[in-house]
């Protein structure tokens, strides 16, 4: 079995409004926080869903603020951050965020596949 995807986030303008409209659409709970880094949303302003709580077993967030893009993305879990961000890299991919957190805890990464499809990473180094 290859890695699996270990968390979502929904990132835009309007962080309180976009957790409401998901919240009423699909009954998710939100635990406002900080994000891991500011590169993804405004302190303060992230909403992390516990997949353990909803049934469907992945976490995810809602978050951003003014000034942040609005996108969908996933996150693969992976042992190493750095090295999934490296080898993306040497397949063809481009780099656009990371390794960024907090060792031991939780670490982020972002990269763009060769058509230039958006895709986080996250592990704990």
């Amino acid at each position: 079995m290859g890695r699996p995807v270990v968390h979502f986030e929904i990132i835009g303008r309007d962080p309180a409004k976009l957790r409401s409209y998901y919240g009423q659409l699909f009954g998710w709970q939100f635990q406002i926080s900080d994000a891991v880094t500011e590169a993804v949303s405004q302190p303060g302003n992230y909403g992390f869903l516990d997949g353990s709580t909803t049934g469907d077993g992945i976490n995810g967030g809602v978050g951003g603020g003014q000034g942040y893009e609005g996108l969908l993305l996933f996150y693969v879990g992976v042992p190493n951050v750095g090295a999934a961000l490296e080898r993306a890299e040497s397949l063809g991919g481009k780099r656009l965020m990371g390794p960024e957190g907090v060792r031991g805890k939780l670490v982020v990464g972002r990269f763009t596949d060769p058509e230039g499809h958006l895709i986080g990473v996250a592990g704990p180094e």
